[in-house]
């Protein structure tokens, strides 16, 4: 196993337009970045503790939960990055191949309209000998309903549960059709081994008519509390998707002390802490986590900037954190270090985005669009109120 996780990490080429993963890190503006598909998204309080004391040995010690609720860590080495991966991979159980997302509480969801397990289980074996031939990434959703919504995910194939046996099964973002489980299982299959044969470039959009999914945009992290069939729970976020590694560290030997049995990574940045008591809630908010589905840092979608993105032209994320109780519940803020919009792909209420001469703000747009203006730094907060101010009139 060792061997030949040093020979994937220590080949420095990974697929154009791969994502990043635990054996084949990415190269950014502070090192190597890794991402851990922690198997159902669940850890212990001690496995994430321990991942965690890993960030701060083997990198900068930042970590991060993605939109998917995938688990980051940035600042690794080249060398650092093989050990890095040599202790995760002996301390968590991993998925590969297909990437399937569902719910973090599926089967233990009670408001779900179907389980998604059994129905991604069976895509996972379907696709055994042809996962090397999909693209990096090719995914599907698969979303059985509940207290955590997946409508923001981006996917070639998503299912939707009308009822246990009725799927609602779009494809490329083409209009849903409605199918039984078993023919939503059949024809999820033939989609996929179509791309297969067409190659890894291959998409569904390549296959299908597109339509923008309007509403992706809209689903947020759970924040609060949630039930479960055997229990209860409460989930908090990570501001601007990140956390300093000790932070973590202190949120883990709190969830120990309070006796709480798991920690879910959930999409939208969100950790799902099961039977976590008022007391953990609170040392949780203390420690700078979004614990409140109020928080203002919610309104804002950032990346890490010029601090850790070679492309980055700004600080994003401490701009965000200084203009977040400035935007209006119900409207969204995008602070993008460059063009590419990565922690915001789609349109927002308002977006700054870095640029050669300074800051170019977007009204309603994304950062890949000509600014409406270009402003400096200290004038940022000014202007976001101007704009504010005469988009009310």
């Amino acid at each position: 196993m060792n061997e030949a996780i040093t020979a994937i990490v220590g080949a420095s080429a990974r697929r154009r337009g791969a994502c990043p993963t635990l054996t084949a890190p990415m190269r950014t503006g502070d090192g190597l970045l890794a991402r851990i598909r922690v198997a159902q998204r669940r850890l212990t309080p001690r496995q994430l503790r321990e991942i965690a004391a890993l960030a701060l040995n083997h990198g900068n010690g930042l970590l991060e939960v993605s939109a998917r609720g995938n688990l980051q860590v940035r600042g690794l080495s080249d060398a650092s990055a093989r050990h890095f991966a040599e202790a995760v991979s002996g301390l968590v159980a991993l998925e590969s191949g297909l990437v399937i997302d569902l719910s973090p509480l599926a089967g233990a969801d009670p408001t779900e309209r179907a389980d998604p397990r059994l129905f991604a289980q069976a895509l996972v074996e379907g696709t055994r000998t042809i996962a090397a031939q999909l693209g990096p990434k090719v995914s599907v959703v698969v979303d059985g309903g509940g207290q955590i919504s997946l409508a923001a995910l981006k996917a070639d194939i998503r299912l939707v549960a009308e009822d246990r046996d009725c799927w609602s099964v779009s494809m490329g973002g083409g209009s849903p059709q409605t199918m039984t489980a078993s023919g939503a299982v059949a024809a999820s299959l033939a989609l996929l081994s179509a791309l297969a044969a067409l190659g890894p470039a291959a998409r569904a959009t390549d296959l299908f008519p597109t339509r923008e999914e309007g509403r992706r945009d809209e689903a947020e992290a759970l924040i609060g509390p949630y039930v479960l069939r055997d229990g209860a729970g409460y989930g908090i976020a990570l501001p601007f998707a990140a956390m300093q590694g000790d932070t973590v560290i202190a949120l883990a030997d709190a969830a120990i002390l309070h006796e709480t049995p798991c920690i879910s990574l959930a999409p939208r940045h969100g950790l799902l802490l099961d039977a976590a008591n008022k007391a953990l809630v609170i040392e949780a908010a203390a420690l700078g986590f979004i614990t409140q589905p109020d928080d203002p840092r919610l309104r804002v979608s950032a990346c890490i900037g010029n601090r850790g993105c070679a492309s980055g032209l700004i600080d994003a994320r401490a701009i965000g954190a200084a203009l977040a109780e400035k935007m209006p519940m119900g409207q969204h803020l995008h602070v993008s270090g460059c063009s590419k919009g990565c922690a915001h792909p789609q349109r927002a209420d308002m977006t700054m985005v870095g640029v050669p001469q300074g800051i170019g703000l977007v009204i309603g747009g994304r950062a890949s669009d000509t600014p409406d203006r270009i402003v400096n730094e200290s004038g940022i907060a000014f202007s976001l109120e101007a704009l504010l101010a005469r988009e009310d009139q």
